[in-house]
């Protein structure tokens, strides 16, 4: 009988533990969606590099898929510069969004991929990324010069060589902000908030 019993009580104990486990499985998955759906929409910008509206400097950098490539100067087309690193994984998620927008917008637009370090892992995560279409340089003057410190962060500098836009973006909603916040004027998608809660409120000019 007493060896019933305690056989009883480990399976029930192990039936216990199974059910916590899978319980905090669903919680942290739980967990992983709210914050998706929390995260903000516009670009999270900083106060450093270049600020908006100001010259970008210029770069001229060999790029290990298409030879010299030009950032900051004038020319005809404008620049999206995206700063990644082959171990960031929202990089890596934000890579379709960024081939849809070169496919998209080629008319006017360049995209350039950045980031900085030994060339081997570069170029092991450019075939396995199928990333040759873009130019991908190597400098860390480039991301000094911009104040990069988290990534992936971009930079839409217009075809005259002035910095439009820029931000660190953690998906699809924010990468897109920078295109509305340029289409609008402003250099981010919360300077147009703010701008639009100022004219509602009282006594604003219509």
């Amino acid at each position: 009988m007493s060896t019933g019993i305690l056989l009883f009580m480990v399976v029930a104990l192990w039936l216990v533990v199974i059910v916590m486990a899978v319980m905090m499985w669903v919680m942290l998955r739980q967990i992983g969606v709210l914050y998706e759906r929390i995260s903000p929409v516009g670009a999270l910008m900083d106060g450093g590099g270049p600020a908006i509206g100001e010259a970008s400097a210029t770069f001229r950098l060999q790029s290990l898929t298409a030879g010299l490539t030009e950032i900051g100067a004038p020319g005809s087309t404008a620049s999206l510069v995206f700063f990644l690193s082959p171990t960031c994984p929202v990089c890596k998620q934000l890579l379709p969004a960024i081939a849809d927008i070169q496919t998209a917008e080629r008319r006017w637009l360049q995209v350039i991929l950045a980031s900085d370090g030994p060339e081997g892992p570069h170029r092991e995560f450019i075939a396995r990324e199928a990333l040759a279409a873009f130019p991908y340089v190597l400098s860390a003057d480039l991301g000094q010069t911009y104040r990069v410190q988290k990534l992936p962060y971009t930079v839409l500098i217009d075809a005259a060589g002035i910095v439009r836009a820029k931000g660190l973006v953690n998906n699809r909603e924010q990468l897109e902000s920078l295109f509305s916040a340029l289409e609008r004027g402003v250099p981010s998608v919360q300077a147009l908030s703010a701008v639009r809660a100022q004219t509602r409120q009282p006594g604003s000019a219509a």
